[in-house]
């Protein structure tokens, strides 16, 4: 397809073709120059996953310093979920940005955060009286989810579960499940910190009652409910695989918190604004969590993040004592009520469920042609497929990483993930074309068949 025949979608300025393009190998000259100043300039503890300069993205494409184009299955991880640059969110922040860029809303509040409070007041899972508080970004919305709640409770104990990642701040490491590259020598950890089997279908084979019934007598033997301020759960883990729990597993989990005065926080930093094919993930499982953390598609790409709730256990804490100097920044706030409006008004969660279905079709005919796809998983456009060993069902995380480096190497965006680092997933922003998709799909389809 040539420059000018390719599909375009508007950037609140000039139009990016919608199309795969390879003018060079990649990385190419210019993102090789910078990926070198990268490396004299920027900490070696900060990776990348493609190795490109992105100079431009819109749609479903990323397009680097030396011209190509890239397709992009990834979103920057669940962030441009309506695409990036959206035309409502890029005016809505450049007009902020002509007004203020700060005052500190603690110091001197202002409208648009408030309204963000009150658009997830009204969208978060349950009728109930809410409070919202903002922040910037889903690691410290999680470590205030857990403040709040040790507040309400009086108790200081948290409970997390296998395969989890909540973040990579100390707290949220301590939540976090997986060594590498996130805790590894990072230690040590805040206490009270433990830790539950989680429902893996895929790898369990148990039904949700009976690995909740699991969970739950691990709670009771190893935690104990009275000490216990909360339980936090990924409605779809994000990082530890895409590992959708068996139904009625966080049905009965609720139950659980419900009958022992625990504090249950969904953590839908991933999972949340349509990704999954609803506006959240916790209404695909018919549950309404106590507190909800949100953030990535939460603002558009600008950092965003919170923790919305209950209004008893919301007001527990004292005045002052939740906050932060850049939390609900006024053009992060423009940003999310932009986005909300898209999210509401777009057609975004039927367009998640179209989205997911082409992925599944695709991924699920791929499975039934190659014994070394597993499984194949996920809700709406959160998609990911496990790679194992034929004969013994163990992870193959090699199969991952080579599937993964071919698919960039020929213009595709796609992430590794999973506890065994054997998983690959798709995050495809919502404003992708069908065409696109497929395309992406048949890159990965070519690399899985030559690695």
């Amino acid at each position: 397809m040539s420059l000018t025949d390719a599909p375009t979608l508007p950037l609140g300025g000039p139009t990016l073709p919608q199309e795969r393009r390879l003018v060079t190998a990649i990385p190419g000259p210019r993102s090789q120059a910078l990926l070198a100043r990268k490396a004299q300039a920027v900490s070696a503890g900060v990776g990348h996953t493609v190795p490109i300069e992105a100079v431009a993205a819109g749609g479903g494409v990323v397009v680097d310093a030396d011209g190509n184009s890239l397709i992009d299955l990834g979103s920057g991880i669940a962030v441009t979920t309506v695409g990036n640059a959206h035309p409502k969110v890029v005016e809505a922040v450049q007009a902020q940005v002509a007004q203020f860029t700060h005052t500190c809303f603690m110091v001197s509040p202002y409208e648009s955060y408030v309204a963000v409070a009150e658009a997830l007041n009204r969208l978060t899972p349950g009728d109930h009286e809410k409070r919202t508080a903002l922040f910037n970004s889903g690691a410290e919305a999680v470590e205030n989810a857990v403040k709040i709640a040790r507040k309400h409770t009086g108790r200081p104990a948290v409970v997390a579960f296998d395969h989890a990642y909540h973040g990579r701040t100390n707290l949220t490491m301590a939540l976090t499940a997986k060594a590498m590259p996130y805790k590894s020598g990072f230690g040590p950890f805040a206490g009270e910190v433990y830790r539950a089997p989680l429902s893996y279908p895929f790898r369990d084979g148990l039904d949700g009652p009976a690995a909740a019934r699991r969970a739950i007598s691990v709670i009771e033997k190893q935690v104990g409910a009275a000490g216990l301020a909360a339980v936090i759960i990924e409605p779809i883990q994000g990082e530890g695989g895409f590992i959708v729990p068996a139904d009625g597993f966080l049905p009965e989990l609720v139950r659980w918190c419900r009958e022992n005065g625990v504090v249950f926080i969904a953590d839908e930093v991933q999972t949340g604004f349509a990704r999954t094919g609803a506006m959240f993930a916790s209404e695909l499982f018919g549950i309404v969590p106590d507190l909800v953390t949100t953030a990535k598609g939460l603002a558009g790409g600008m950092p965003l993040a919170a923790v919305t709730g209950r209004s008893e256990i919301m007001d527990a804490s004292h005045l002052g004592g939740l906050g932060g100097t850049y939390g609900g920044n006024p053009v992060a706030c423009a940003a999310a009520l932009a986005a909300i409006d898209v999210f509401e008004n777009e057609g975004l969660i039927p367009r998640a469920r179209a989205v997911g279905d082409i992925l599944v079709s695709r991924l699920t005919a791929l499975q039934q042609q190659d014994a070394r796809i597993g499984d194949v998983r996920g809700r709406g456009a959160m998609v990911a497929v496990e790679f194992v060993l034929p004969d013994t069902g163990e992870p193959d995380a090699a199969l991952a990483a080579a599937v993964a480096k071919a698919c960039i190497a020929d213009g595709v965006i796609v992430l590794t993930c999973g506890t065994y680092g054997n998983v690959i997933r798709f995050l495809p922003p919502l404003a992708i074309p069908d065409e696109l998709l497929s395309e992406g799909l048949e890159v990965v389809a070519r690399a899985l068949a030559t690695s």
